[in-house]
């Protein structure tokens, strides 16, 4: 982060430092420190002196809006909010109206000038004490053992608190040693993985990732958030070995490689895990493409429940996000007379349950229940779990299930189709409904191609749609990337002006 260097050792000094700091501050166990910040070391420090000392730490999405902000505070009751520079446009006078938990303010690295009578305002090195001798201390834990509460906003948009246990976080992050093989010999970037980091902190993917490469005993290099020009560099600076990434961090990073006119990457990335959404297939050969050494593997789970799997595939009747890891016990609920159905999971990774939900007696009910994730699978002979799609997002059609996902695979076969609904510039839309031209040429593109695309690929008939919208603007979606499905269907109602349906 920026030019500041640490060995293991300053790294550990820093966190027992912060640690016996909250400690004399007054935070006691149970506590929540809510977190919003860009990726640093002091962010990893805060991450693991607030469980070392028995709080609970609720990292921020740092491009939250004030509003979201507030609704999330209001969710996690934090007694502390911790914050870099990035974050100085929130409201915090009005936080402390709304959010009467608040005691202290802290700033991560940067000083500023506040006004504030309500709250008190530290630094992180005002807080650090210094130590002679022996640094150990005895950890405390919080009630049911909860470590950290990650936000997930589903399709509704509103912040719901996920309340993840320490035994979750060391095996999600052991189940990542063991399938992507993380070594002490690892440079990873964090929001890429000598492990380098460009993933944020604030999601479980980023968190356990950043674990699992502490445990192993590799090398973080923490980037603040993702640039490609910033990420390329770094890869090359450092020797980087391996990094997490998103489909859309990894389509940037070709696309900046193709701008320099660089063929090849860096030679020394060894692994790229990606995440939160499968790669296509022309991704997939891009990575193979510029980083020619590397074990490609996909992520794939929840916050409520995060699971490692590999070698993912896109085929015509659901995308493979690989076997379950070790410490995964999964089952498939449906009818006796279909493999497929609604993908169930349990065990020590499962959430304690949402944070405003969870009642005070010391049970853990991952020991014994079921988490419903709400994807529809199926599980073939090898073992490997093919996703479907979500049990939310099924449409009835003549009495029959159709999964939108399924719909998607096959029209993005289309090389000309890009999100199944965006039009390149060059290709014109003749839909006799529209007050285009009839288009004459071999760049066209209209419903009944589509249609007779699909019934080419053996898409069965009732799973066709029925109408194509060309949609020109952006999709509206949650802060986390989901797409909001239920505006999505109230501008096509309004716009067809056709009688409401489950899309």
């Amino acid at each position: 982060m920026g030019q500041r260097r640490k060995t293991g050792m300053e790294f550990v000094e820093g966190v027992l430092g912060l640690d016996h700091g909250l400690i004399q501050l007054g935070l006691e166990p149970g506590d929540v420190v809510a977190i919003s910040a860009l990726n640093s070391d002091l962010y990893l420090e805060w991450l693991l002196a607030v469980a070392y000392v028995g709080g609970i730490t609720a990292p921020f999405n740092y491009r939250w809006s004030l509003e979201e902000a507030r609704a999330a505070l209001q969710v996690a009751k934090p007694t502390m909010l911790v914050h870099d520079a990035t974050c100085n446009f929130w409201n915090f006078e009005s936080f402390a109206g709304s959010v009467p938990s608040l005691r202290w303010q802290a700033l991560m690295d940067t000083p500023s000038e506040v006004n504030s009578t309500k709250i008190r305002m530290i630094t992180t090195e005002q807080l650090k004490i210094r130590f002679k001798g022996n640094l150990a201390a005895d950890y405390l834990c919080a009630p049911q053992v909860a470590a950290i509460i990650c936000f997930t906003s589903g399709t509704t948009g509103r912040p719901k608190g996920v309340t993840i246990s320490h035994s979750a976080l060391v095996v999600q992050s052991l189940a990542k040693i063991a399938v992507v093989g993380y070594g002490e010999d690892d440079v990873c970037l964090s929001t890429m993985i000598i492990w380098m980091c460009i993933y944020t902190l604030h999601h479980i993917g980023g968190i356990s990732s950043a674990l699992a490469m502490l445990m192993a005993g590799g090398c973080h290099i923490l980037l603040p958030k993702f640039e490609a020009k910033l990420a390329v560099e770094s890869i090359d600076q450092h020797n980087v070995t391996s990094f997490i990434t998103v489909p859309a961090m990894m389509a940037d990073l070709f696309s900046f490689y193709r701008t320099k006119h660089i063929s090849v990457g860096s030679k020394c990335v060894k692994k790229v895990l990606n995440g939160a959404g499968g790669l296509s297939s022309d991704l997939i050969k891009n990575v193979i493409e510029i980083f020619p050494r590397a074990k490609l593997l996909s992520a794939y789970g929840m916050s409520h429940s995060y699971a490692n799997s590999s070698n993912s595939a896109q085929k015509p009747d659901g995308i493979c996000v690989g076997k379950p890891a070790p410490h995964i016990e999964i089952r498939i609920a449906g009818d006796n007379s279909s493999s497929i159905g609604r993908i169930l999971t349990r065990g020590p990774h499962v959430m304690l349950g949402y944070w405003d939900q969870m009642s005070n007696n010391n049970s853990s009910p991952t020991d014994e229940c079921w988490l419903d994730t709400g994807d529809i699978e199926h599980i073939d002979d090898c073992g490997n779990v093919w996703l479907i799609g979500r049990s939310r997002g099924r449409i009835k059609s003549g009495g029959e299930n159709v999964h939108p996902e399924e719909v998607s695979i096959q029209t993005l076969m289309l090389l000309w189709s890009v999100a199944c609904t965006r039009l390149k510039d060059n290709w014109q839309w003749t839909d006799s409904s529209s007050n285009h031209p009839v288009c004459k040429n071999e760049h066209c593109l209209s419903s009944t191609v589509l249609q007779n695309f699909c019934r080419a690929k053996d898409l069965t008939g009732f799973k066709i749609p029925k109408n194509f919208v060309v949609w020109k603007n952006q999709f509206p979606v949650t802060t986390t990337g989901k797409l909001r499905r239920d505006q999505v269907r109230a501008v096509l109602m309004s716009y067809r002006q056709l009688p409401p349906s489950r899309l």
